[in-house]
C-alpha cells in the first residue's frame, strides 16, 4: 500500500474516552499527527470538524482509516452522503 494513512475517531459524549480508538488506529499504522478526532459529537451530527479535517487531509493514494464503521457514519448509505 502506498500513500499516507489518515485516521478518524469519534466519541459521542465528552465522558467517553478515545484511547481505545486511538490505540486501534496506531495499531493499524496511523501516526498520531495523522489522526483526527471528534469528541462529544453523535453520529447524526452533520458538522464534525475532525472528520472535515481528516477528509481534507486525504490525497490521491491515501487511505482513510476508522477503528469501526460506526465511528464514521451510522450506515454505508449515510457514509456516502459525507
Amino acid at each position: 500500500m502506498s500513500g499516507t494513512l489518515i485516521g478518524y475517531a469519534r466519541c459521542s459524549t465528552d465522558e467517553q474516552d478515545l484511547t481505545a480508538q486511538r490505540d486501534r488506529l496506531a495499531g493499524l499504522g496511523v501516526s498520531d499527527d495523522r489522526a483526527y478526532l471528534d469528541r462529544g459529537l453523535t453520529g447524526t451530527r452533520r458538522t464534525r470538524p475532525g472528520l472535515d479535517q481528516a477528509l481534507a487531509a486525504v490525497r490521491e493514494g491515501d487511505t482513510l482509516v476508522v477503528p469501526k464503521l460506526d465511528r464514521l457514519a451510522r450506515s454505508v448509505p449515510d457514509a456516502r452522503h459525507r
